[in-house]
């Protein structure tokens, strides 16, 4: 054998022997590999998890906040609306206010005419109209009288004559009251004092006789 043949079989002996030690070798280093690359996708699926959960907790703090500005937009709404309810109750309290101070104003003055009305209507009953020289008295004291009644209506102060009329105690005083033949029960049979509203309001019930069964 030549000394060419010993080196050779040397040399294949030799890389023979170290094949199984490259392998071992490429093994590990697959391993770490295969473990850093696990690791990493581990750390990156945990920091994906971290942002979402971030996220997620920012959403929760905006929905929050939405709700919380929503509520307190409702609040307000409902305030305004409210405000708005009370102050058109002011303004029409206030309009009633002054459209009851325009009617009844007078209420006072009216009701002091009324007396001299009553002493112009009783000047008329006591005076003797078949005497003729009570003639121009009487037409004079009747313009007068007609005179003030047209005010007065004008004013909105209405005459309560209720004679034939059935009894309301809330317009009528019965004064007494009396049976009357043919005449039905609660009746007013007799106007001792007329009476007078204003505007609706009753400034003076009529003074009355009463009819009974």
């Amino acid at each position: 054998m030549t000394k060419e043949s010993n080196n050779h079989s040397e040399e294949t002996v030799k890389q023979q022997a170290e094949k199984p030690e490259n392998a071992e070798s490429e093994a590990v280093t697959e391993d770490v590999v295969a473990s850093e690359q696990e690791s990493a996708t581990q750390d990156s699926v945990e920091q994906v998890v971290e942002e979402l959960s971030q996220e997620q907790q920012k959403i929760a703090d905006l929905e929050q906040k939405l709700a919380a500005a929503q509520a307190t937009i409702d609040g307000q709404k409902d305030s305004v609306i409210r405000a708005k309810a009370e102050v058109d109750n002011i303004r029409r309290r206030s309009a009633q206010d002054v459209e009851k101070a325009k009617k009844f104003a007078l209420e006072k003055f009216a009701g002091e005419l009324l007396v001299v009305v009553d002493n112009l209507e009783r000047g008329l009953e006591n005076i003797d109209r078949e005497d003729e020289s009570n003639k121009a008295m009487l037409e004079g004291i009747e313009l007068t009288l007609q005179s003030f009644l047209t005010t007065l209506d004008k004013f909105g102060v209405n005459v309560v004559d209720p004679k034939d009329q059935p009894f309301n105690p809330e317009l009528h005083q019965a004064m007494s009251i009396q049976e009357v033949e043919g005449v039905e029960p609660n009746t007013v049979i007799a106007v001792m004092q007329k009476g007078y509203e204003l505007n609706g309001r009753l400034l003076r019930p009529a003074m009355v006789m009463v009819s009974k069964a």
